[in-house]
């Protein structure tokens, strides 16, 4: 978390035209909330339309992600957050909404900017969820990062 891996992307991009839609589950909503706030701050920054769909957990948001890509959108942004217990269950989540992204994104031609957070507890989430305090901003850079690679495509594509 030290920041220094940061892509070096400066200034806003015009992403007018552009429909995006921010799919987010549920789980640990303060996180969650910090998350789709920062999101939504770079979509309205780039001048895209958006629209919230919220799902139960982070395994749930391949399958609605594909679903929004399907009906038109031209990026998703998926927000999720899976925080480390005692069980497998961890590595089953996290692998099946990382896989399952990975695959919509590779399916459909368009971008998923990947906003599930991998915890081992509460307060690494807090630390990048973009709240008063946070010193980083997932949401905001998986929204733009969606966003600057739905330009990219659009230009490849003419």
């Amino acid at each position: 978390m030290s920041g220094k891996g940061a892509p070096l992307v400066t200034g806003t991009v015009d992403g007018t035209g552009l429909d995006v839609v921010v799919v987010a589950g549920t789980w640990h909503e303060t996180i969650t909330d910090g998350l789709i706030a920062g999101a939504e701050r770079a979509v309205t920054a780039a001048g895209a339309s958006h629209r919230l769909v919220r799902v139960p957990g982070s395994f749930e948001l391949p399958v609605v992600a594909k679903a929004a890509l399907d009906a038109g959108a031209d990026a998703v942004v998926a927000l999720g957050v899976i925080i480390r217990g005692g069980t497998p269950h961890f590595e089953f989540v996290s692998n099946a909404a990382t896989d399952g992204l990975t695959r919509v994104a590779l399916d459909t031609g368009r971008p998923v900017g990947f906003g599930v957070l991998t915890l081992d507890d509460e307060a690494q989430g807090i630390a990048r969820a973009g709240l008063e305090g946070s010193v980083e901003d997932k949401g905001f850079e998986a929204a733009d990062a969606a966003i600057r690679t739905a330009l990219v495509l659009r230009e490849l594509r003419g």
